[in-house]
């Protein structure tokens, strides 16, 4: 059984942090012209990898990093650097075939971590689940994961249809202006860790 209310606020969370519209068109961006075997291989992999991540994270994760001895405004300032590498590629990268050339497996990185399971999003579960005070609670909160999951790999799936209808024109201007808010975001990431250090 569900608790609906902790489920919804959970559900948009991930939603408005994980943004799976914009994630779906990075990850397009990523595979390029890759056949649809491997395109729906990195969806699978990237989904099952963040889901994962998010769950046993959310879980187990500031423990672990109270034991290593590293602080979550650390692991942020990490996760903003990765992200901001990844940024800068999409916005001068000279063609789709350049990327495909380089970039074959991208469910670890840059898919997994940092763009869905990255320093905001583990933060998000880490603080969703201590706030869970029942056994019902965890498994609203893990129903919102799985949800917000499923939601991500189906616009990953059919990510090539939305740049079909856009055009490749439309793609390349979509693919550096979300470079562009990427780099954005990863600095927001890096200068919120280095302010609470």
């Amino acid at each position: 059984m569900l608790d609906l209310t902790i489920f919804l606020n959970a559900f948009t969370s991930l939603f408005v942090i994980i943004d799976p519209i914009g994630g779906a068109m990075i990850f397009h961006g990523l595979v390029g012209n890759k056949s649809i075997t491997h395109r729906r291989a990195m969806a699978i992999k990237t989904a099952i990898i963040s889901t994962v991540l998010l769950i046993l994270f959310g879980k187990y994760g500031e423990a672990l990093l109270t034991t290593l001895g590293i602080s979550i405004h650390a692991f942020g300032v990490s996760g903003g650097i990765l992200l901001f590498y990844t940024a800068f590629h999409m916005i001068t990268k000279q063609s789709e075939e350049s990327v495909e050339s380089t970039v074959d497996d991208i469910s670890v990185y840059p898919m997994s971590i940092p763009m869905i399971a990255g320093p905001g999003t583990l933060t998000l579960v880490i603080l969703l689940n201590s706030k869970a005070q029942s056994f019902t609670d965890s498994i609203s909160i893990v129903a919102a994961i799985l949800a917000m999951m499923l939601i991500t790999f189906l616009l990953m799936l059919f990510s090539k249809f939305i740049k079909d209808v856009i055009g490749k024109t439309g793609d390349d201007l979509i693919q550096r202006f979300l470079g562009v808010l990427l780099a954005a975001l990863a600095i927001q990431f890096i200068h919120d860790g280095l302010k609470n250090f």
